[in-house]
């Protein structure tokens, strides 16, 4: 029987790059990684890699995550040096983060406020403009979402939600350790948080 050939350095580098995005990986890393466009065709025809579209392609051979369509987004938000940029917030990080039983019907995603994109945002995507901090993001399933205590704010600010569902995700996140105290502290000195903090923990109407 003959014995399948051994992967090569760039094959390994490859596939622990797409590993950490659930089997996904852009046309600029494979480049990077010595793949030119001739031989990332050769491997389309062959049936090794998937073209997912925008430039986006996922090993054949690797276990389909949950949600492969939120690695599709977070990659189609790459800049132009092929870094992605968004991050999953609002109702989509609830959702992520199992708080709520809301079912957006669009997916949300914040980018920072410098972000453009040359051709029209898809429909199934909600975008929202921010300059996130470090601390405000989290990594669920392989893909970035902003805290729990973050996305409430953002959702009190976008009165997208009610008031009710807000002050039950706050109990719920705080009950499961998913919202801490110094959390709470810290968005309570601040300015835009301070009021959605006050009323949603005092249990008053917005």
């Amino acid at each position: 029987m003959q014995e399948r050939p051994k992967p090569n350095e760039n094959q390994r580098r490859l596939y622990q790059l797409a590993e950490g995005q659930g089997g996904y990986f852009t046309a600029r890393q494979a480049e990077a990684l010595a793949y030119s466009a001739n031989k990332r065709n050769y491997h389309v025809r062959a049936g090794n890699w998937i073209r997912e579209g925008w430039g986006i392609y996922r090993l054949a051979l690797f276990p389909q995550t949950e949600r492969p369509d939120l690695l599709l987004w977070w990659l189609w938000s790459r800049d132009r040096s092929g870094h992605p940029l968004g991050v999953y917030s609002h109702r989509t990080a609830l959702s992520l983060h199992d708080i709520t039983d809301l079912m957006p019907t669009r997916i949300d995603m914040t980018v920072p406020k410098g972000f453009r994109r040359g051709a029209p945002i898809p429909s199934v995507l909600q975008l929202h403009y921010a300059d996130l901090s470090a601390e405000e993001i989290e990594r669920i399933n392989g893909v970035p979402a902003t805290t729990v205590l973050r996305a409430i704010c953002d959702l009190w600010q976008s009165r997208e939600v009610s008031y009710d569902v807000l002050r039950s995700a706050l109990a719920e996140g705080s009950r499961r350790g998913k919202i801490s105290r110094k959390q709470i502290q810290a968005a309570s000195r601040n300015p835009e948080w301070k009021e959605a903090i006050t009323t949603l923990k005092q249990g008053r109407t917005a």
